[in-house]
């Protein structure tokens, strides 16, 4: 796990002291490329990084084995998480803070990242995703997280064909627990990202973490 991720970044090294990062975590069967053509459409003071996943799954990536039930094993996702966390603190010092954008599985490992460290992130964005159940594994410190009450955004769309109900139910009572929650549902996304979902995520970024 000590080799580093694939990474793309919006700006060239010389231009990131002192910037606002973004970290982007892509969705199971995608790669770093997936979501980079997102960032334009953010904020222009962050940085923006957007990570590829190591194993292989389809045509793309994923950050830990799925079931064809959406199941997987926690550790395989602590595993992940604890990767890409080491990568993260050889960046974080040059950057005035550090927030997370997942979507779908990208969701589980920035949800899971803040989750271990809540004092390292600003601000974490979750999209058409969902939160591991992780029945008191130690690597998820979820009272640090309650008593720092993290901003989270969570956007999705009620008729996502894709997230288990069981899974949208859990991440629903635990954000509610945990965070500083902004949630907001669309129609007519499914499993997807729209303009206007980008919109409010510019607008929540700008606000929590700009400020």
């Amino acid at each position: 796990m000590s080799e580093s991720p694939q990474v793309l970044w919006s700006r060239p090294e010389n231009e990131r002291a002192g910037t606002p990062l973004l970290v982007m975590f892509h969705g199971y069967g995608a790669d770093e490329a997936d979501l980079f053509g997102l960032a334009a459409q953010l904020p222009a003071e962050f940085t923006v990084a957007s990570v590829g996943a190591r194993l292989q799954a389809g045509p793309g990536r994923a950050w830990f084995p799925l079931d064809s039930d959406l199941s997987y094993s926690v550790d395989s996702v602590t595993e992940a998480a604890a990767g890409l966390e080491a990568w993260l603190d050889t960046v974080r010092a040059g950057h005035s803070s550090v927030s997370l954008f997942g979507f779908s599985q990208g969701m589980c490992m920035a949800t899971t990242l803040l989750r271990h460290r809540p004092a390292d992130y600003a601000a974490v964005v979750g999209l058409s995703g969902f939160v591991v159940e992780a029945d008191g594994d130690p690597f998820f410190d979820d009272a640090a997280t309650a008593a720092a009450k993290p901003e989270i955004f969570w956007g999705r769309d009620q008729a996502d064909p894709v997230v288990p109900a069981a899974a949208v139910e859990y991440t629903n009572t635990w954000l509610r627990a945990h965070s500083q929650l902004t949630k907001v549902l669309y129609t007519g996304i499914w499993h997807g990202i729209n303009a206007q979902e980008m919109a409010h995520v510019g607008e929540f970024l700008q606000y929590k973490v700009l400020k």
